[in-house]
């Protein structure tokens, strides 16, 4: 201990090792997102195999991404339980056993349980712990850094497709499978990448030989992302904090995702067979998509690193409900579009806002719960968007075969994420009025933030016997967390009077 006192720990390092965690969130995003997308190059082969309908076959990807999204509390659990790397390690095995499976399979069942729920929970276990630890490493820069880490959806899917293809063309569908179950192995050595950074507790303590333990504390409220738990130390933790769900900011966001993601991905669906509708060529209403690809890999990085600006920064929450909004109009404005080249601009257009959705939505969610509920609200977000992704496209479908015009599906589509954008805005600036209006507690005096004030609870047995051991000052500062250096340094003093009397 200094002749300063206390010290709180360092912040997260914004750079050095984090570089190499954006890398493998890169990878794990595009694999996440790309992946289930890029199987159904694949489909036509398994239909004539066994002998199964389009509808029937896509279910491999539809169950693909309905694990994706609708485990997320399952892994936030897991997360908090074991810690991010040994969950990736987790999923990335699952998602190669469940390809390498596949390839064996006889029967579409087998195809659901392998290719859709094995590989679809392994990609969800290792999907979230990426972003939980990209917000670790990253506090000045993480704006920028979720929008290079979301440029892996495009650019994997630009990537994987075509791959695919080839692989179905030399070595067939379960040489394919094979080899893409290979492929995902990948991802095991993006999760052994996720070391927790140091100091990334708010208040490191340090053991009786004043070095700092192997244990870096990630999570407040108690979740601890640890590669060595000190001797006898123990924690209480919440497994998923539900609590979560009470913060109006939290819900105000998970309103506007339900109602996103009824309309977000609508678009980009239909757009082949609504372009073919107008008379556009098999060919060049496919190269539609890979306009909406080329746009969104831009659009992605360059809205993060717009995000982090000073100026703009504080205002993400607006800056997101704009992209929403500017995705609406897209759809609305392009609903009668009937030219290559109308439908050109409309891909331009939509790739931008597009990227700019998801390079944003991540980072306003960070922004609005803070980094000690991250995994928790993560995990609850994407349970209730598989429940939107799941009404959402299909319906759109049923109603494109029931009313044979595309038209209308647009209107809904834009409709709903437009609606989205104005909800976000509208709710945000009543719930800082509120905040504004209201009189300011005893806890928060100091410029204290609501996360300080939700510090983890320790057990006595994780603490020092007394303040006047090594470590004192920052046990008594972990049990108050509203208390100011000085006062500590007092209170320790104190008890080395007590003691001496």
């Amino acid at each position: 201990m200094g002749a300063s006192g206390p010290r709180r720990g360092p912040g997260p390092p914004d750079g050095g090792w984090g570089w190499a965690v954006l890398g493998a969130c890169f990878v794990i995003t595009g694999f996440a997102y790309g992946f289930p997308k890029a199987v159904s190059v694949f489909f036509r082969a398994l239909m004539r195999d066994f002998g199964a309908g389009y509808s029937d076959t896509a279910w491999v990807s539809s169950i693909m991404l309905a694990m994706l999204y609708g485990t997320g509390p399952v892994s936030s659990i897991l997360v908090t339980r074991f810690g991010c790397r040994p969950v990736m390690l987790v999923g990335g095995l699952l998602a190669s056993a469940g390809m390498i499976l596949a390839s064996f399979a006889t029967r579409l069942l087998e195809l659901y349980l392998t290719a859709g729920v094995l590989t679809g929970l392994g990609l969800a276990l290792n999907f979230q712990p990426s972003l939980i630890m990209l917000g670790l490493y990253f506090e000045r820069r993480r704006p920028l850094a979720n929008g290079l880490a979301a440029a892996g959806s495009p650019v994997f899917l630009s990537a994987l497709s075509p791959l695919g293809q080839l692989l179905l063309e030399r070595f067939g569908w379960r040489g394919g499978f094979l080899l893409l179950g290979g492929l995902l192995l990948h991802c095991c050595a993006c999760g052994a990448v996720m070391r927790p950074p140091p100091g990334s507790g708010p208040r490191p303590r340090r053991d009786s030989a004043g070095d700092a333990p192997g244990e870096a504390e990630a999570d407040r409220e108690g979740l601890r992302l640890r590669e060595e738990a000190p001797p006898g130390g123990r924690t209480r933790r919440r497994l998923l904090d539900v609590a979560v769900c009470t913060d109006r900011a939290f819900a105000v966001y998970v309103v506007t995702k339900f109602l996103m993601a009824l309309g977000l991905f609508v678009p980009a669906i239909l757009l082949v067979n609504y372009a073919k509708d107008a008379g556009v060529p098999d060919s060049e209403a496919a190269f539609l998509l890979s306009i909406v690809g080329f746009v969104d890999i831009v659009a992605r990085p360059a809205c993060g690193a717009l995000a982090g600006l000073a100026r703009l920064r504080p205002h993400v929450a607006y800056l997101f409900s704009l992209a929403l909004m500017a995705n609406g109009l897209t759809d609305l404005s392009s609903a009668r579009a009937r030219s290559y080249g109308a439908l050109v601009a409309f891909c331009i257009a939509f790739g931008l806002s597009y990227g700019m959705v998801g390079a944003l939505q991540f980072e306003v969610l960070m922004a609005a719960v803070g980094a000690p509920r991250f995994p928790s609200a993560l995990g609850l977000v994407l349970l209730l968007e598989a429940v939107a992704v799941l009404i959402g496209p299909p319906s759109a479908g049923r109603l494109v075969d029931a009313l044979k015009n595309y038209e209308i599906i647009f209107y809904l589509a834009g409709s709903e994420v437009a609606l989205a954008g104005v909800f976000m805005a509208v709710a945000t600036k009543c719930c800082q009025r509120r905040s504004q209006d209201a009189p300011a507690s005893p806890g928060t005096e100091g410029g204290a933030s609501d996360t300080e004030d939700a510090e983890a609870e320790v057990d006595s047995e994780a603490l020092p016997t007394s303040a006047a051991e090594p470590g004192g000052l920052e046990a008594l500062e972990a049990l108050s967390p509203g208390t100011a250096p000085s006062e500590a340094e007092g209170e320790a003093e104190r008890g080395l009077d007590s003691e001496s009397v």
